[in-house]
């Protein structure tokens, strides 16, 4: 008790934000440049925090920071926090006598990039005063914030069954990992085979994301590395304006980039990647049930999706 008590007298807000930007982003310097911070003055918060949780929330290493299953655990707790907090807020901004319908949405970068477009202009056709708040995030944070009750819905993946407690999932589709660039790239016009790819600037996701280790294990099958000149992000929207105005190589889930390779935008390098794709559906929670207006949202993305 008295531990429990210490806890919360000296935990601070910095606490949470620094928790789960590093959560979110994988890597303490990708957490420092989100919340403006110097890497040493977040490392100091992160480790301040452990210190007053008494145990390790996150496993530093080469592939960034890791969650442990504690980290996990906390998580739940500092998303629950932050969006209370938030909601506090908007509440005190709202007006007398107004209500406002509110969908919340989380989607991975790619799922959100190939899905959620036609999906929200279909669903607002029927839906007008119905506003979406759309967040694209990891898989880990968009299983954190539905249990927490900060998303209503979610686009992304399957995971291990600890983490997966509480929630449904459907499956929508299954992704295959792409290489694309532009029309114009060089590369189309002589005989392509990865090693060459791999002497242009490519476009790949964060260590730690499934995206990532399918094009790790592409490249491990036929002996190659990855490309000195590397941009790493979880941005879709930045992935494909660097893929469409210049001559970097996006490795991308097939999802993102259908509407692109249809129209044209973009091609598709022919290189043989392994696998049949990876399940990408739809999650809620088991034990609270979807607004009208969630269910209407639902229901359009399901439509989406080809038969």
């Amino acid at each position: 008790m008295e531990k429990n008590g210490l806890f919360s007298q000296r935990i601070r807000l910095r606490h949470l934000h620094t928790f789960v930007a590093v959560a979110q982003q994988g890597t303490l310097g990708r957490a420092a440049e989100t919340l403006n911070l110097s890497q040493p003055a977040l490392s100091k918060t992160l480790n301040e925090l452990e210190q007053l949780t008494g145990t390790r929330l996150f496993e530093r290493g080469r592939l960034g920071a890791q969650m442990t299953l504690m980290g996990e655990q906390f998580l739940t707790h500092a998303v629950k926090v932050l969006d209370a907090l938030n909601h506090a807020g908007q509440s005190l901004n709202q007006k007398d006598g107004q209500s406002t319908t509110v969908v919340r949405v989380g989607a991975l970068p790619t799922a959100a990039l190939g899905i959620l477009p036609k999906v929200i202009g279909q669903f607002h056709k029927q839906q007008s005063d119905v506003t979406l708040q759309v967040a694209t995030m990891n898989n880990t944070m968009l299983l954190s914030g539905l249990k927490s009750g900060e998303l209503d819905l979610g686009i992304g993946r399957m995971s291990d069954p600890e983490l997966m407690t509480g929630l449904n999932y459907e499956l929508l589709f299954l992704e295959s990992l792409k290489l694309v660039v532009r029309p114009g790239h060089p590369l189309l016009h002589e005989n392509i085979t990865l090693s060459r790819v791999m002497e242009w600037p490519v476009v790949v996701s964060p260590k730690g994301t499934i995206p990532r280790q399918n094009a790790e294990t592409l490249l491990v099958s036929q002996g190659c590395k990855m490309s000195a000149t590397c941009v790493e992000t979880l941005s879709a929207s930045l992935s494909r304006q660097l893929t469409v105005d210049y001559n970097y190589v996006w490795f991308v889930p097939s999802g993102a980039v259908k509407e692109d390779l249809r129209q044209g935008t973009l091609t598709s390098l022919p290189v043989t990647t392994q696998g049949v794709g990876e399940p990408i559906g739809v999650l809620t929670r088991v034990d609270t049930p979807l607004s009208p207006a969630a269910q209407i949202l639902l229901s359009s993305i399901r439509k989406s999706i080809p038969g």
